[in-house]
């Protein structure tokens, strides 16, 4: 198996599942499981939060860039990314490049009932959070589609059913021999 189908991406809107997701898939293909938020938090120390508070989002995207750049580079992975990482140009050329992108798409009344408690996601402390979000799927989902391999609706279906499309979605794209 080449490099580019040993590693998959998984990326979407903030609330598409992309941890949950990506932890049973990589249990079921026994990969190992990065998501790239976490590991921001761990080297730096502080939540993600507080990143924005001091280094604004320009600061934590510089951040974000690098340890998905450095992530990608492992083999035998699966890694969520955070939900504005495709909004680098050079993440998602890495993302092409070292693997196969599936990109997680739920409705704006699914990521807003999965989100709405929550208090990491900075870009949500607004006084229109769905409002907020429906700006993000606007901006990003062109950005998602273009770099994905694979698009799987997450929506009104268990984890489980999920993984499991998901992994005859990505099946199928392996025995296909390459276009180049």
């Amino acid at each position: 198996m080449n490099n580019k189908h040993s590693n998959i991406f998984l990326v979407g809107l903030m609330g598409a599942g992309k941890t949950t997701v990506g932890r049973l898939l990589a249990k079921h293909l026994d990969k190992c499981f990065y998501d790239s938020d976490h590991e921001i938090v761990r080297r730096n120390g502080v939540l993600i939060p507080v990143i924005f508070e001091v280094e604004g989002e320009a600061g934590f995207r510089k951040r974000e860039e690098c340890v998905i750049d450095e992530l990608s580079g492992l083999s035998n992975i699966v890694m969520a990314t955070g939900g504005g990482a495709v909004l680098s140009a050079q993440t998602r050329a890495v993302l092409s490049a070292r693997g196969t992108v599936v990109y997680l798409r739920g409705t704006i009344d699914e990521l807003w009932q999965r989100t709405k408690h929550d208090r990491n996601r900075p870009l949500l402390q607004t006084a229109d959070p769905k409002a907020k979000l429906r700006e993000l799927y606007a901006q990003r989902d062109p950005l998602y589609r273009e770099v994905a391999d694979v698009v799987i609706d997450t929506s009104r279906q268990n984890v489980n059913a999920l993984v499991r499309q998901l992994e005859l979605k990505l099946a199928a794209l392996t025995v296909q021999p390459d276009a180049t």
